[in-house]
């Protein structure tokens, strides 16, 4: 792990409140969150910039879940036509 000093920085409550609800949606702590805020304003990226990466990481977790309920989906549907496909086996109405 990289060694790291802590630093004080006083924020607008608003602020601390936004940056909590980032570091919850994307799963991280504050301080990561300000250390990739503060990488951002070194590299020269634009508020612009970042606003699309929380939009592509947003998406990134939509999708995900998306290919999760999709897998589950599939495992239904395959064994369905793997009972539909015995000889004389019918799927019952309502069963899951």
């Amino acid at each position: 792990m990289t060694r790291m000093e802590l630093t004080q920085v006083y924020l607008e409550p608003g602020q601390k409140k936004a940056l909590q609800a980032k570091a919850r949606a994307h799963g991280t702590k504050v301080a990561e969150e300000v250390r990739r805020a503060v990488d951002a304003y070194l590299a020269g990226i634009s508020p612009e910039h970042l606003q699309l990466l929380d939009a592509t990481r947003t998406a990134e977790r939509h999708l995900k879940e998306m290919v999760q309920e999709l897998d589950v989906i599939n495992g239904r549907l395959d064994r369905a036509f793997a009972q539909l496909s015995r000889p004389g086996s019918t799927i019952r109405k309502g069963r899951r």
